[in-house]
């Protein structure tokens, strides 16, 4: 079971950053206004911190989530989508004229009681 999905549209768009930015992240902070959607930088230009957490990979690309939107939403399943419109962020897909943005559900018990843990914090160089 995972925490995290990702429609067609949305690899379409990853391809495409992928092939001018090279290897890609995303978080997701939780602010005001566009800090509520999934943020997509080239890996090393966002700093993750100490109590980021990271649910895991979509296509290739960890995403993190701040930890006070975790409380939030360690309930829920999501799914990046992508919608036409331009964001007032620094993520990628903003001059495609795209934005991304995240669509949700609730686990079911089963399903949440399957989740594993999630990792906490940057990742280790190994």
């Amino acid at each position: 079971m995972d925490r995290i999905d990702l429609t067609p549209a949305a690899a379409e768009i990853i391809d495409k950053l992928r092939a001018e930015h090279g290897p890609l992240m995303f978080h997701q902070s939780g602010g005001c206004c566009d800090g509520s959607s999934p943020m997509c930088y080239a890996v090393g230009e966002f700093i993750i911190g100490s109590s980021d957490v990271l649910l895991g990979q979509i296509y290739g690309c960890d995403f993190w989530m701040s930890s006070d939107q975790f409380e939030y939403w360690q309930h829920t399943h999501l799914t990046i989508d992508v919608t036409r419109g331009r964001g007032a962020s620094f993520s990628l897909e903003i001059p495609l004229g795209v934005r991304f943005l995240i669509r949700s559900r609730l686990f079911d018990d089963e399903e949440y009681a399957q989740l594993p843990p999630v990792h906490v914090g940057p990742l280790e160089e190994v």
